[in-house]
């Protein structure tokens, strides 16, 4: 089951104080990305964000676990996507953390 146009929109309104906000439709599924950085992936209407030091200190060490697809390493499932101070500071977080995405050699 593919996610739903909608509910990316939702939640990239609602991290827009966190930085520059896109998404990217990947097989059905999207990434949202802030500051140009890959943040958020959203598989089936759940939001996943990577298991880091930072992610586990905002969403705690039993937070609930899974990967988002077959064959991926597990995520955290952000537990409430209505949660937009959550959201903006795992953005946040992850855009000053993480590096840029690889330029793809053409």
């Amino acid at each position: 089951m593919a996610s739903n146009l909608s509910t990316v929109e939702y939640i990239s309104e609602q991290i827009e104080s966190a930085g520059v906000v896109r998404y990217k439709k990947m097989f059905g599924e999207y990434m949202i990305y802030c500051d140009e950085k890959p943040v958020f992936l959203l598989c089936d209407d759940m939001l996943f964000v990577k298991i880091l030091p930072q992610t586990e200190a905002l969403l705690g060490v039993d937070g609930e676990k899974a990967p988002p697809y077959s064959g991926a390493k597990p995520h955290f499932v952000v537990p409430d996507i209505d949660n937009g101070e959550l959201l903006v500071s795992l953005a946040s977080v992850l855009a000053k953390i993480l590096p840029l995405p690889a330029k793809k050699k053409k």
